[in-house]
């Protein structure tokens, strides 16, 4: 199989807290992760270059011959076609930056010492190719709708769905529904017209629960009763979620479970929601949302009127808690409060508003990680606690209350 190797863009800073755990191309865009895309697209299995602290979790593998791809950016067929076509010693460039190139071992080598790769050959991308790419946080959900369309044409290619239930009500062409083995649903009401609606292995989606397309809920996931699902919403792995969920992608393993708002909004991996929370997706004066850049160290214009929560991984609120319109929470925060949260909040910082914020023990924070793991027969291992423990020393800075 071809050898794909993704490499994190200068976009992975911008794309904090999210990728401060994960490389880029473990993101959830539609229905499968960036990495998942391009294995599929391209036929062939991939690995990173990614930041230092993650490399050992997410090792690369070379071999004689290797593609190599920008992470961030989402494949089509023309791109696809092009890459597979690029000669030895090829490199494809977009306005001078560097989409894929084919190199043999030696010369990836160099690359990745910063050394020059020898007759290596930079050629611009053609124009009519369309190259579409992550390069913000809140371009993850706006991507979702094309995004979805695609990982379902993707997928059910040449497949035949499973059977549902004729307890359940499909509204709009059926070809828009793939039902993978072990799906438990009865009474439930699915309207395809406006997108595709996928459903994992061993999906409950639980009585009267409403979805409409574009939706994808991933494998091992349970959709609570009454649970009323707008597209386009993404649901990754083993997730529990219920309440009203808009346009949004939770990446996997995170609860949102009880009635409440989420909406225009990313939840990272093992993130949880307490009952009866939401968040704000739209300004009272409908102007243009700002949102928290990790990288810039301020808040950023996104040109968007709706923009929703952005939380890290691992990342907890109280019942009841309220998120303003665009708010960014870091990796490992606690939050509750009567109030509306501040619009950024640190990772590892525990409280609310009203009380102020205190420092969550970086050691607390380990065994919560792995108790909460251990209920979905994850382990927390010595290579989790040494990817967060360097988050949490490389971001004191926006602990304020520590200085």
């Amino acid at each position: 199989m071809l050898n794909i190797i993704l490499f994190d863009s200068d976009a992975r800073n911008h794309l904090l807290p999210l990728t401060a755990t994960r490389p880029m191309g473990e993101l959830r865009v539609g229905i499968l992760t960036l990495r998942e895309k391009w294995e599929r697209s391209l036929k062939g299995t991939a690995s990173y270059i990614t930041q230092e602290y993650l490399q050992e979790k997410y090792p690369i593998r070379i071999e004689e011959e290797n593609i190599i791809v920008n992470a961030g950016i989402l494949p089509n067929e023309a791109l696809c076609r092009r890459i597979s076509e690029l000669e030895p010693s090829e490199a494809l460039l977009l306005d001078g930056e560097l989409v894929a190139a084919r190199l043999n071992e030696t010369q990836f080598e160099h690359l990745i010492g910063d050394e020059e790769v020898h007759s290596l050959q930079g050629v611009e991308l053609d124009k009519n190719i369309p190259v579409v790419q992550v390069k913000h946080l809140w371009e993850l959900t706006l991507l979702g709708k094309q995004a979805i369309a695609d990982d379902f044409a993707l997928i059910a290619k040449g497949r035949k769905s499973h059977q549902i239930s004729a307890t359940n009500h499909i509204i709009g062409p059926t070809q828009n529904l793939f039902v993978e083995e072990g799906v438990r649903m009865e009474c439930c009401t699915l309207n395809v017209h406006s997108g595709p609606i996928y459903i994992g292995k061993n999906v409950e989606i639980m009585e009267g629960a409403m979805l409409r397309g574009p939706v994808s809920i991933g494998e091992g996931s349970i959709l609570k009763m009454g649970a009323k699902i707008y597209g386009p919403t993404t649901i990754g792995p083993h997730c529990r979620v219920g309440g009203e969920v808009t346009r949004s992608i939770l990446m996997g393993y995170t609860n949102k479970a009880h009635d409440g708002f989420l909406g225009d909004g990313v939840l990272g991996e093992w993130c949880n929601i307490g009952a009866d929370s939401n968040n704000s997706n739209l300004k009272n004066n409908y102007g243009e949302v700002k949102l928290w850049d990790y990288h810039t160290k301020r808040f950023e214009k996104t040109g968007q009127q709706f923009v929703g929560l952005i939380m890290g991984d691992h990342s907890k609120c109280g019942i009841n808690t309220m998120f303003n319109t665009g708010t960014v929470v870091g990796i490992f925060a606690n939050v509750y409060g009567a109030g509306f949260l501040r619009n950024f909040i640190p990772d590892f910082a525990w409280g609310g508003d009203g009380g102020g914020f205190r420092t969550y023990k970086f050691t607390e924070a380990c065994e919560t990680a792995a108790n909460v793991m251990a209920r979905r027969n994850q382990q927390f291992t010595e290579l989790d606690k040494a990817i967060l423990y360097h988050v949490y020393d490389r971001t004191n800075e926006h602990r304020t209350w520590e200085k």
